[in-house]
């Protein structure tokens, strides 16, 4: 991630690495122009690697009906070939749950979503035991969880008890019921959302439940280029719905896991662990900071570095993939500390001015 402020570290190992492909790096994954944009320069995939064609396939597909939000297109991605999970933060109305019809038209997967209220229970989500009449006897009838794609909206504004139902799903991929165990089917991907704005009325994801998620990717508004290509798709004589019907399914459950197990055999080296650890840790000392990340924020990252670098054509992980993804694995696992707050600072300013204060590891 090189830009005029990066220290002479940085543009160092821009002079000197030299991958097969002759990759950069791209932006990170979010939106904030001023943290994350502004501090990476794209670079095309390799159409020699399947992984990064594939990638490029999909994100050209997604492109037809959903417009801009490359990094949060990306970073859905990369969390769905890690096997994590994405909570997004952003006002309504921004695509989330196009986005998720979408994908599963692309990716050939099975998607649900679930509006999250007051009132929803855990079995609203899990699913539950329902006696047939005819039979004489308990059916377990499956809930919306069992899906590949599901979009969790509002997750915020059900009360802890269901936060947990979905969470446990998340983490372990099975509901329990009765004493008996249902899986759900590979691959599976929860994107959360939360209105940053509202508040009356929601529960908060304490910090030990947010940490079970790989990335928080922070949605904005469309650019004015943008915004003007949505109205345009909508001006079509085409509607959104058939548009969807008409683009291409590009892969299946079993490629993506295929893709999966490769990215788990992508290369790292100890001085890029190192530099990962470093980061983490870092952010424990550092004084605006009141909570630091867990070792729980190092393995989203190293995981999400080896799927983003696989994208890129890579079979060997370089500093500038963790750098671009250290925005979205860290900001929902620190606390900024009171004199911070009260200064103003934003949480994703302090992480970048964390990542750029450690020493960029040669490779």
């Amino acid at each position: 991630m090189i830009n005029e402020e990066s220290p002479p570290e940085r543009e160092a190992l821009a002079e000197d690495r030299t991958p097969s492909n002759g990759d950069s790096a791209n932006p990170a994954s979010g939106t904030d122009s001023t943290t994350e944009s502004d501090h990476a320069s794209a670079t095309p995939p390799d159409e020699s690697s399947p992984i990064a064609g594939l990638f490029d396939r999909v994100t050209r597909e997604i492109a037809k009906i959903y417009v801009g939000q490359e990094d949060f297109v990306r970073g859905t991605l990369v969390a769905l070939f890690a096997g994590g999970h994405v909570l997004i933060e952003s006002v309504p109305g921004l695509g989330k749950t196009l986005l998720v019809r979408v994908l599963g038209r692309v990716l050939g997967c099975q998607f649900n979503r679930i509006q999250f209220t007051p009132d929803l229970m855990p079995t609203d989500v899990t699913g539950a035991p329902i006696y047939d009449m005819h039979e004489q006897q308990f059916r377990f009838r499956p809930g919306p969880v069992f899906t590949q794609l599901l979009l969790a909206d509002e997750i915020n504004r059900a009360p802890a008890k269901t936060h947990s139902a979905l969470l446990e799903i998340m983490q372990e991929r099975h509901v329990t019921i009765d004493g008996t165990r249902y899986p759900i089917e590979a691959p599976f991907l929860v994107l959360a959302t939360q209105n940053p704005i509202e508040s009356e009325g929601t529960y908060n994801l304490p910090e030990a439940q947010l940490d079970r998620f790989m990335f928080k990717v922070v949605v904005d508004y469309p650019s004015d280029v943008e915004e003007s290509d949505i109205l345009r798709l909508h001006c079509r004589p085409v509607s959104v719905e058939q548009g969807i019907e008409q683009i291409e399914t590009v892969t299946g459950p079993e490629e993506i896991q295929e893709a999966q197990w490769h990215c788990n055999s992508v290369s790292v080296d100890d001085k890029v662990i190192d530099y990962i650890s470093a980061i983490v840790r870092r952010t424990r000392e550092w004084p605006q900071l009141y909570l630091g990340a867990s070792p729980r924020a190092g393995i989203s990252l190293l995981a999400g570095a080896r799927v983003l670098a696989t994208f890129r054509g890579r079979d060997f992980v370089v500093p500038d993939d963790v750098v671009d993804l250290a925005l979205a694995a860290l900001r929902h696992r620190v606390i900024l500390s009171p004199e911070a707050e009260v200064e103003g600072r934003r949480t994703d300013d302090v992480i970048m001015e964390i990542v750029r204060s450690i020493e960029v590891p040669r490779l």
